[in-house]
């Protein structure tokens, strides 16, 4: 599934694998899965029978580690659950940043309901801007979340971006955190966008995302408070590139998006090695 986009070969790729099975397959399988779809992410999910908590059960992989929160996958999780009729107009998950929810709308655009991230201003950490390529403005921590949040004077220093990726992935792994979201405010809010990102994770795998729309429950509450309004459009100007809405609603971030199939399949592990996990993905 292509996530954040309305057209194919656009937005951010994610595999989504929808299992049969009552609870998790080998976890060394997923993560071989992982590696060989090559993604950003890959979702897994499977559903909860008869569970009043949620509807379905939900993990996310990068090629090299399992992540807390993924939104684009889980985007593309609900859209994949709703062109094989699985779902109605909402569904939840049960995942380890807990409950999450998504609800359809009729023109098919995905609404997921996710935990807001708090940023709160740090020192810059050491050899960031040589890194980057570019001096921050600000530098703020985002809590759970994980991520580095680098702020930039403006929309062409985030464009321009060429940081050095190795240093990058040295940085993060000895701040212990999963990635750095650059941002600046738009050039100019009439071109249906108030901010732009890019997102950084090398440290998991991920040298640049397309789209991350877990890194915009910290960006939507950063640029709500700055700007005055808690509904904005994101643009994360990636070479695929893509747009997330948000929402900010107390505690919460409410991400809108659509999703576009690539490819749809069956996926036919050895039988002997993973006899749970023999169930038809999307």
């Amino acid at each position: 599934m292509d996530a954040f986009t309305d057209r194919a070969f656009a937005g951010n790729p994610a595999a989504v694998v929808l299992l049969d099975a009552e609870d998790w397959p080998d976890e060394q399988w997923m993560r071989d899965i992982a590696a060989e779809m090559n993604l950003s992410e890959t979702a897994f999910a499977f559903p909860l029978v008869g569970s009043v908590e949620a509807d379905w059960a939900l993990r996310w992989f990068t090629p090299a580690a399992e992540v807390n929160l993924c939104g684009h996958a889980t985007l593309a999780t609900v859209h994949a659950l709703k062109a094989d009729a699985r779902v109605a107009d909402q569904v939840s998950f049960r995942s380890r940043s807990g409950i999450l929810g998504a609800r359809v709308a009729a023109d098919g655009r995905i609404t997921l309901d996710f935990p807001a991230a708090t940023s709160t201003l740090v020192t810059e950490p050491a050899g960031l801007a040589e890194a980057l390529g570019v001096a921050p403005d600000a530098v703020y921590s985002t809590g759970t979340l994980r991520d580095v949040l680098v702020i930039l004077a403006d929309e062409a220093a985030v464009r321009g971006l060429a940081p050095n990726i190795t240093e990058l992935e040295a940085i993060t792994r000895r701040e212990g955190v999963r990635g750095v979201i650059v941002t600046a405010s738009a050039k100019d809010p009439s071109g249906g966008h108030d901010y732009v990102s890019r997102f950084f994770a090398p440290a998991v795998g991920v040298a640049e995302d397309p789209v991350t729309g877990s890194a915009h429950t910290a960006l939507g509450p950063f640029w709500a408070e700055r700007l005055g309004r808690p509904d904005l459009v994101g643009l994360q100007a990636s070479a695929r590139g893509g747009v997330v809405h948000t929402l900010v609603v107390g505690d919460r971030v409410e991400l809108t998006g659509q999703a576009v199939t690539v490819l749809d399949g069956t996926l036919l592990p050895p039988a002997s090695s993973h006899p749970r996990a023999q169930t038809p993905p999307s």
